[in-house]
């Protein structure tokens, strides 16, 4: 537990404000303990620079139980919407496969013409799409310059089939080391993240589709539920499948007398799918959610951010704006104002641990606070009332590909 000095007591009788809160990872193999342990941590952390009390418990497999008292008393009931095996399954590649998947996914991107426009819109997350296919190659280089030197010794000593044969398990094994050792460079996760959006050209496969008719219906389950706002939040690739959870539950129609329901996307990359040519039905979530008055929508996303469509309205962006269009709200959490200098200093190379900084301590936080935001006593409608999108957001529709039907 954090704690301030001078917390606030309790009033006698208040019903502490309650919230559900519904996170849908990015593309990650791992499960809920990792989430839950990042938020006991980093909640510590925020909260000694902001103050209050918060405290932690297990709640089922996937979830956790947050007691929080930020200026008035909150109860938090956060569930991760899992789809981690679905990852695993897609990451179960051999080598020979994520070489195919490399030039299936190139083609994909490159003869779509989706790369050269999603270039024009931001240049850091397509820095990111092509680092995996720069690092597989030049693996697959050295690996066949060291197989065509050790094949042709070994052939000159022995014989020129041993020679080959030598050859040939030395590339292999180089490229197994190679894999071995992607915990530390991600080109093997990041080739299987980009080649899984594009598979199909944009569209779900059906194990995902299955999975996000049980997150809507869970989440349709927590407004019967006695509590004050169900808050969904979508970080990275949970972003866009945020979005089409969303608008089937508002299509299902919601209760008359509803909680609040909010909507935080976090660092989204929803042009990587939106821009394919058969992500027909993102697009169609896209344009129905930004118009609906059931939900609050806050996009947040930071320059510093490489991995992310800084600033880009995933709407507008995407080409499907309608009349009528409210959301979302976009703002930057502006990592370079938020965060001091030297832990500026600490993390702006650190591309994949800046990703998660949205679910993270700021020591300078502005109005942006993840923990203020799931545990405080206000709603999301209501912390971000009247607050004004970043002035330096892109909204131009470079889209090629805009059908919804």
């Amino acid at each position: 537990m954090t704690k301030t000095d001078h917390p606030q007591a309790e009033p006698k009788g208040h019903k502490p404000f309650c919230r559900r809160v519904f996170y849908i990872p990015g593309y990650d193999p791992f499960p809920p303990r990792r989430y839950r342990e990042l938020y006991r941590k980093e909640a510590a952390a925020q909260l000694a620079v902001t103050g209050g009390t918060l405290s932690l418990a297990p709640n089922g497999a996937q979830g956790w139980r947050v007691s929080a008292n930020l200026g008035q008393p909150v109860t938090t009931d956060v569930d991760v919407l899992v789809w981690s095996d679905i990852v695993q399954g897609s990451m179960d590649q051999g080598i020979a496969a994520t070489y195919w998947q490399l030039f299936r996914t190139a083609r994909t991107y490159i003869g779509s013409g989706a790369l050269a426009r999603l270039m024009r819109l931001r240049k850091g997350p397509m820095i990111a799409a092509l680092y995996p296919i720069a690092f597989l190659l030049l693996q697959a280089l050295i690996a066949l310059a060291a197989g065509i030197a050790i094949g042709a010794g070994a052939g000159a000593l022995t014989h020129p089939a041993l020679g080959l044969i030598a050859g040939l398990a030395a590339a292999y094994g180089l490229l197994r080391w190679f894999r071995a050792q992607d915990h530390r460079i991600f080109a093997y996760y990041l080739m299987h993240d980009y080649a899984f959006t594009a598979a199909l050209n944009g569209a779900n496969p059906p194990a995902l589709e299955a999975r996000l008719a049980e997150f809507r219906a869970r989440i349709a389950a927590a407004f019967g539920e006695n509590v004050d706002e169900v808050l969904v939040v979508g970080h990275s690739s949970g972003a866009h499948l945020a979005v089409s959870v969303l608008a089937d539950l508002i299509r299902d129609g919601l209760p008359a007398a509803h909680p609040a329901l909010g909507f935080l996307s976090l660092g989204q990359v929803v042009p990587m799918v939106s821009f394919l040519p058969d992500a027909h039905r993102l697009r169609a979530d896209l344009a129905f959610l930004s118009t609906r008055d059931e939900v609050t929508w806050v996009d947040v996303t930071a320059p510093g951010d490489g991995c992310a469509f800084a600033l880009c309205d995933p709407v507008a962006v995407s080409g499907v704006a309608p009349p009528g269009k409210r959301w979302p709200l976009v703002i930057s959490a502006a990592f370079t104002q938020t965060l001091s200098p030297e832990r500026w200093q600490a993390l702006r190379w650190k591309f994949f641990r800046l990703h998660f900084q949205y679910l993270c301590a700021f020591d300078r936080p502005g109005d942006y606070d993840y923990f203020a935001i799931t545990a405080g006593p206000l709603t999301l409608a209501q912390r971000f009332a009247g607050r004004q999108p970043s002035k330096s957001r892109v909204e131009a529709p470079l889209n090629r590909y805009r059908s919804v039907a």
